[in-house]
């Protein structure tokens, strides 16, 4: 028998939902949950209080959770609200001086095109110009879209790299509703409380009108001028084209890009085509996709968990980099706004790049070619090494709020990234990560360096050599009660260590205050050394994540790889006195 009271409040809430689910299947999933809570299943009244626990609320990646019934997981009763409240936000900000114009995308994950379709319905009955991507597609094609179509609301339908049973609301402002840096980025303070206001989650479903037309569905792949292809046409440019006339550089360039193999996968998402197409017209004509991972499918049958930086996520593609002697691997996330690559280094063979990594390379690649004022940036926590690399370059820099919505707002960006595998290269095209771009200008440098005689591992150790050698990695601590996350913050910020690693604690930031960055979340520790550790809660998993990066003197070259294994011998210290500190 259950140990938890029948509260007959919540199966009267819970019965007047399941009445409303304009979805019958969600709606029976209820009914069904309600009679297990009457007959006194083990924790069925437990699972039924979650799900009406809270309304889903914009956060770190817009609205993201589990697929199910009640206003705390994502089904249509929620899209719908959701909907209806982003089209009076947009009504009310153009106050009748013009018509507001919305473009939709939605990935292949379980209900995406259904809640993308309820969405279109929603806001073109509301009176709102709506164009809908004809396919399921990536995640940069729909930020794209925002910004070339001129609209002044984007909405993509996906979880990212959130397991299968989860689906999520992304949502972006431009055009006459956005103002400045921010035009096409995901929403930020104050817009996303402003959108929260006019969604009414106790609205009658009933009164919520749905056009049963009136929308425009994008030109799709059969078109000359599919959405599709107009994205590829616009990324292209983040990499050099043959000079018209033959020549040796050109000729160079076409034989480096021909060279280089690549295995790409998409991890079972929508980037596979999209990725493929925009590496096939820069010319790269020995790229692999990873078969059992090629295409689009919701359940990610051969990976445990959907996400590059997973453990194992790789094994499929790296195991095909062996067997074909490729040089580069790429892999983008399900709903490809991220990249992660694998090379092989000389010594230790085949390995993932940690996300910072790939951001030093692609910030040296951008710092090089950038124009005086440009801006690099990163997430405060994304390592230190950008920042030395824009001095080096005589460029600005700046450090942003964990989230690409916060990177993307900096002026006059012209290269951003995050550690958790988000990079901008081309801003003014993609107010957003784009998993895609960033791919393309990866793979680009790795066959210019290719045909040069170095590689992306020699640009690292030639890194360390300039900037010091920097190494980071991460400790996440999971946990099954929400609450305890703030007890474990609690607890670092009335009595922070004092030492770690053996280095003394010379400096303690609480990032709620504000100092240096709008009020966050988050705490910073600084040791003698020069080691650095931030402690934030998760803003889309139910987890502590601790950020550790130490920077070590590098006097020649051949100290690099002795200057690797003590970082790396620190950073596993740092993380075994975190865990036990933090599990008490």
């Amino acid at each position: 028998m259950s140990t938890h009271p029948l509260d007959p409040a919540l199966l009267d809430r819970a019965a007047a939902w399941a009445a409303q689910d304009p979805d019958r299947h969600t709606a029976a999933q209820l009914v069904q949950l309600c009679d297990r809570v009457r007959s006194g299943e083990p924790g069925a009244t437990a699972e039924l209080a979650d799900r009406f626990a809270t309304n889903l609320a914009f956060g770190t990646a817009g609205l993201r959770a589990e697929l199910g019934p009640g206003p705390n997981r994502m089904n249509s009763m929620v899209v719908r609200r959701t909907a209806a409240g982003i089209g009076r936000f947009l009504l009310n900000t153009a106050a009748g001086a013009y018509r507001p114009r919305a473009v939709i995308g939605f990935d292949a994950r379980h209900n995406s095109e259904r809640f993308a379709h309820e969405s279109a319905a929603v806001l073109t009955a509301a009176g709102i110009e709506v164009q809908l991507l004809p396919a399921p597609l990536p995640t940069p094609v729909l930020a794209w879209a925002v910004r070339a179509l001129e609209a002044e609301a984007g909405i993509m339908v996906t979880a990212s790299h959130n397991p299968a049973a989860d689906n999520g609301y992304k949502v972006y402002t431009g055009a006459r509703a956005e103002t400045g840096w921010g035009r096409g980025a995901q929403i930020v303070s104050p817009v996303d409380a402003a959108i929260a206001a006019q969604i009414n989650h106790d609205e009658p479903i009933r009164d919520i009108v749905l056009a049963a037309d009136g929308w425009e569905v994008l030109p799709g792949a059969a078109a000359p001028d599919s959405i599709e292809e107009r994205y590829l046409d616009a990324i292209a440019a983040v990499v050099p084209e043959p000079g018209v006339r033959a020549d040796a550089q050109s000729e160079a360039l076409i034989a480096a890009r021909e060279s280089l193999r690549i295995v790409l996968t998409p991890l079972h998402g929508v980037g596979g085509h999209t990725m493929a197409q925009a590496l096939g017209r820069a010319g790269f004509s020995r790229v692999r996709l990873v078969p059992e991972q090629q295409d689009p499918d919701p359940d990610f049958p051969t990976v445990a968990f959907p996400n590059p930086e997973e453990p194992g996520a790789l094994d499929l593609a790296l195991a095909l980099a062996q067997q074909t002697d490729a040089d580069l691997v790429i892999a983008n996330d399900p709903d490809a706004d991220r990249c992660a690559a694998a090379v092989k280094f000389p010594l230790t063979g085949w390995r993932m790049l940690r996300g910072d990594e790939v951001g030093w390379l692609l910030g040296e690649r951008m710092a090089a070619r950038a124009a005086p004022g440009a801006v690099l940036a990163n997430s405060i926590v994304s390592s230190r090494m950008l920042a030395a690399i824009a001095s080096s370059h005589s460029l600005e820099h700046h450090n942003t709020l964990t989230g690409f919505k916060w990177i993307s707002r900096v002026p006059s960006l012209s290269f951003g990234y995050e550690e958790a595998l988000g990079y901008c290269v081309a801003p003014a095209l993609v107010r957003d990560k784009d998993g895609m771009s960033a791919g393309l200008l990866l793979a680009d440098y790795a066959a210019e360096l290719k045909a040069t005689g170095s590689s992306l591992p020699e640009v690292l150790d030639e890194l360390a050599l300039k900037h010091g050698l920097h190494a980071t990695d991460q400790l996440s601590v999971r946990v099954a009660d929400l609450g305890l996350l703030s007890t474990m913050m609690q607890s670092l910020r009335t009595a922070p260590p004092s030492a770690l690693g053996g280095e003394a604690v010379t400096e303690f930031e609480d990032l709620s205050l504000g100092a240096t960055l709008p009020p966050t979340d988050g705490l910073l520790f600084g040791t003698v050394n020069n080691t650095r550790v931030i402690v934030r809660p998760s803003g889309t998993e139910p987890k502590l994540k601790c950020y550790l990066e130490v920077i070590a003197p590098v006097a020649t070259a051949s100290d690099v790889p002795a200057a690797r294994a003590t970082a790396a011998a620190q950073l596993e210290r740092i993380k075994n006195e975190l865990a036990a500190l933090l599990r008490g």
